[in-house]
């Protein structure tokens, strides 16, 4: 029987994605037991990490059940620099024996969702397990200089060795076939055991609510968000999530701002919802991204307007998605938007298909 042990880029107790979403599938397809390793500084620290919130808890995961175990290695925040994986090879020792026995006399995978030095040593370690790297994110665009360049090295190496390589978005699909012409594109999904029923609109209600809920931080375009508030000054612009980036100016009085939510509340905040906003910056950052939020919106019978950004870049033809590509357009999309039909049993289809556990049983990982 396959045991996991996955290496993830954030830790269990976070807010459920898809590192979560992963262990929860290979469980439920194996049985087996499951080891979570949390991560540990990759880059250099920064003055900004002091200034950093930590994450509510409250929207954190539940404790893990029984059949995983979460193991937090130790490690100085050096691994940029020459040497450094000597170095913290000593804090690792206890995380890479617990693996290996964990592993020993059993099949293994090893799935990485993040390049680092730690996931290397464990391929080296493991040399008999099946290993796995998910290329969920341009890892290198979230660091600078030296940090950056050390990433993208570690992560060519990890894209090689690995025995599978998935990608999440058209652009890393681009990125790395070059390399492995054998690569898998696994995109985004969303939990479908988690969402409530569509709501059919009301086509006739007013004011209309074009929504938001997710982390509001240096990817989001308050320009473009400024301008939506300002085309529909009698409509709501209702923004759902944690601020880490303000405002750059002084909001329009129709914009909301809420906190952050669980899951479930989240959900049942879209459902009152006449429009779904994914307003992110287009960059580095947002090059590679799937917004789950997207999956989510569409499997509630809500229309999305978005940015021209990452994998949504590519979805100006797909049924109720409606594509920004400047300031101009907000106006006369947001009236498109409004004017889409209610098609809930479209949606219910839409989330069975798009599903964790169809996106993952569809890439056959296990035998």
């Amino acid at each position: 029987m396959t045991r996991l042990i996955y290496l993830s880029p954030v830790p269990w107790a976070s807010f459920a994605q898809r590192p979560q979403k992963f262990v929860d599938w290979f469980h439920a397809r194996t049985g087996s037991d499951v080891l979570w390793v949390d991560p540990y500084p990759t880059r250099l620290p920064r003055l900004a990490d002091l200034r950093r919130p930590r994450p509510s808890q409250n929207l954190a995961t539940q404790a893990p059940p029984p059949w995983l175990r979460v193991l937090r290695p130790l490690a100085l925040p050096i691994e940029p620099l020459p040497g450094s994986g000597a170095i913290n090879a000593f804090f690792w020792r206890p995380t890479l024996d617990a693996l290996a026995r964990f592993a020993e006399g059993h099949d293994t995978l090893v799935a990485a969702g993040k390049p680092s030095v730690l996931a290397l040593a464990v391929l080296k370690r493991l040399k008999n397990a099946r290993s796995l790297y998910d290329a969920m994110d341009e890892f290198p665009a979230f660091y600078n200089g030296f940090s950056r360049r050390a990433m993208a090295r570690r992560e060519e190496q990890l894209a090689r060795q690995a025995d599978t390589l998935w990608v999440t978005s058209t652009r890393l699909q681009q990125h790395w076939r070059e390399w492995r012409p054998d690569l898998q594109f696994v995109a985004n999904a969303l939990d479908d055991s988690m969402m409530p029923a569509p709501r059919a609109r009301d086509l006739q209600a007013q004011p209309k609510v074009f929504g938001y809920v997710g982390t509001i931080a240096s990817w989001f375009d308050w320009d473009w968000v400024i301008a939506l508030a300002r085309a529909r000054p009698r409509d709501v612009v209702r923004l759902i999530g944690p601020v880490f980036q303000a405002a750059p100016t002084q909001l329009p009085s129709n914009i909301e701002m809420l906190p952050g939510c669980h899951h479930a509340a989240a959900l049942e905040a879209m459902r009152g919802f006449d429009v779904g906003l994914i307003p992110f910056l287009r960059n580095d950052l947002t090059a590679s991204v799937d917004p789950i939020k997207f999956y989510e919106y569409r499997a509630l019978n809500l229309p999305v307007m978005s940015t021209q950004f990452g994998e949504m870049a590519f979805r100006a033809d797909a049924p109720g998605t409606f594509i920004s590509a400047a300031l101009q357009d907000i106006g006369a999309l947001a009236e498109s938007a409004l004017m889409l039909d209610n098609d809930c049993a479209g949606a219910l289809e839409f989330a069975a298909r798009n599903g964790w556990k169809a996106r993952f049983d569809a890439a056959n990982l296990l035998p």
